[in-house]
């Protein structure tokens, strides 16, 4: 039940993380000036506060203003507000390290704005993208580990709570482990296919 829990709570995250990361990249990369500023702050901000940080503020913090999440909820914000700075900040990477001449052949072709982007430029990025992104994936999926501290039982949650009646740490925390590896592993396998995939489509 663990496993499901961590595993559900990645997919949201990373569809939550996915969604305004896509709207954050964008911005920051074809935005006005203040705009750019303004999401490259947030991004900062994001990446230099510990993911543990942010689940402390989402679950106790809020609390004090008055909005109480409970462990699910406080969970599932802190990751995407970590997921939605990360995927920013790769995808707007690699929307501009689509080659200026196809942005300049898209411009030859009379094509409005939005249609370059999702006819010419937004494929390309996303084929640099895969890589990365699966690679990112497999990040979410370990930091859920961190909502164990709020008490949302997820994968190490319900290990320690294992542990707590069998008092045999070594054999609970390791089939921990090995479901952590089952997981993890194909996705680490992957991106690293889609990252060599990238390189050798590449052209010279």
């Amino acid at each position: 039940m663990g496993l499901m829990w961590t595993v559900g709570l990645s997919l949201i995250t990373f569809a939550l993380g996915g969604f305004f990361g896509l709207i954050l990249a964008l911005g920051r990369a074809l935005g006005p000036s203040w705009l750019r500023t303004t999401i490259a702050a947030f991004i900062q901000i994001v990446q230099a506060t510990p993911l543990l940080i942010i689940v402390f503020l989402a679950f106790y913090g809020l609390s004090f203003l008055g909005w109480y999440f409970p462990p699910f909820a406080a969970a599932t914000i802190s990751l995407a507000i970590y997921a939605t700075a990360y995927l920013a900040d790769i995808w707007r990477g690699c929307i501009q390290a689509v080659p200026r001449t196809q942005w300049e052949a898209a411009d030859s072709l009379a094509l409005g704005r939005l249609q370059r982007l999702r006819y010419v430029i937004l494929p390309q990025a996303a084929r640099i993208a895969l890589g990365p992104t699966v690679g990112l994936m497999v990040q979410i999926v370990k930091n859920t580990s961190v909502t164990a501290l709020i008490g949302f039982v997820e994968l190490t949650r319900a290990g320690q709570l294992l542990n707590n009646m069998t008092f045999q740490p070594f054999h609970v925390f390791l089939s921990v482990a090995a479901m952590y590896f089952v997981v993890c592993f194909p996705l680490s396998w992957w991106s690293e296919k889609l990252k060599e995939r990238s390189v050798a489509g590449t052209p010279d």
